[in-house]
């Protein structure tokens, strides 16, 4: 499990050169991406999510693109679409940006339902259906999806179907004041120009072969649908974590438990882990934001035996 750690050590280390303050954030994007999830970014404007998504990838030194989510944007501006050639007299296929390692979708609730639905299958297959053809999407696929949680003027909310798809819903939150003027010296020239790739190719496959071997004794297993159960069961919840759900909070113990140098999941990778996959997969019967449902799953946390034995 060293090379899980180096792996995370090197990520933290080269990404807070440009994002500075959030090895937190960091370490939840190094898990999501280990897991081959996806991640929605709640946040205002102007906190760094679109740096750091793109230090991220410059690190991994894998291909990334930009989506600006707008209401007249269609399906086929990031699927691609099919054009006729007329020099070659026959119909070539024109990729479009999700064809790419990691895409980050801007301001995803801009779109249209129709153009955010255009996201499910690449989300959940990996691949992209254009004019009834099927095309596969190579590994690895991460979508970083970012949305505004204060505006809602010209917006059209993710359905639960969509939100569901997201591995994590996470928000960087304000930098402290020492950070503040950290972010200012960065920034007096562009801190991405001097970034450079530390990993190649060949040990991210080796990662994501050995992320899965991460084993799960049976007692922790039963904590994991515990606390899953009891999002079903609370009588402030209308809706509770999904199968899907569930195993994502497992293979998001799994990441995390690599990264902190173990081969078998604990509890406190469930409690570490759980607030973060789970928030936007619950809805309260009164007041619905992330600071709310992350309180409510904590309490959930709190409230669920926590297995000691045979661990």
């Amino acid at each position: 499990m060293d090379r899980f750690v180096q792996f995370k050590d090197k990520i933290i280390s080269n990404v807070s050169k440009v994002i500075v303050g959030k090895e937190k954030i960091i370490e939840l994007l190094i898990v999501s991406f280990l897991s081959e999830g996806h991640i929605l970014l709640e946040d205002i404007p102007g906190m760094g999510k679109t740096m750091m998504v793109k230090a991220f990838s410059k690190t991994l030194g894998i291909p990334y693109k930009r989506i600006q989510f707008t209401p007249d944007l269609l399906p086929s501006d990031i699927t691609g679409i099919n054009y006729y050639n007329q020099r070659s007299e026959n119909f070539q296929f024109r990729q479009g940006p999700l064809f790419s390692s990691i895409v980050l979708a801007d301001e995803i609730n801009r779109a249209t339902p129709r153009t955010q639905s255009s996201l499910l299958e690449a989300m959940e297959e990996k691949q992209i259906t254009v004019d009834g053809e099927t095309r596969f999407l190579k590994r690895p696929f991460m979508v970083l999806a970012t949305q505004n949680p204060i505006e809602s003027y010209g917006t059209f909310p993710l359905p639960e179907a969509q939100l569901d798809r997201f591995f994590m819903r996470i928000s960087i939150g304000y930098p402290s004041r020492e950070e503040e003027k950290q972010i200012i010296n960065k920034n007096i020239e562009d801190p991405l120009k001097k970034m450079e790739c530390i990993m190649g190719m060949e040990e991210l496959e080796n990662l994501f072969e050995n992320v899965s071997k991460v084993s799960c004794s049976e007692d922790v297993m039963d904590y994991i649908v515990d606390v899953v159960f009891e999002t079903r069961t609370m009588d402030n919840l209308q809706l509770g974590v999904s199968p899907r759900g569930t195993i994502a909070l497992f293979k998001a113990c799994q990441s995390y438990a690599a990264i902190n140098g173990r081969n078998y999941i604990i509890p406190e990778d469930v409690k570490a882990m759980a607030p973060n996959v789970l928030n936007h997969r619950i809805i309260g019967k009164q007041m619905n934001n992330m600071d709310k449902n992350i309180s409510i799953i904590e309490e959930i946390l709190k409230k669920v035996k926590v297995p000691l034995e045979r661990i």
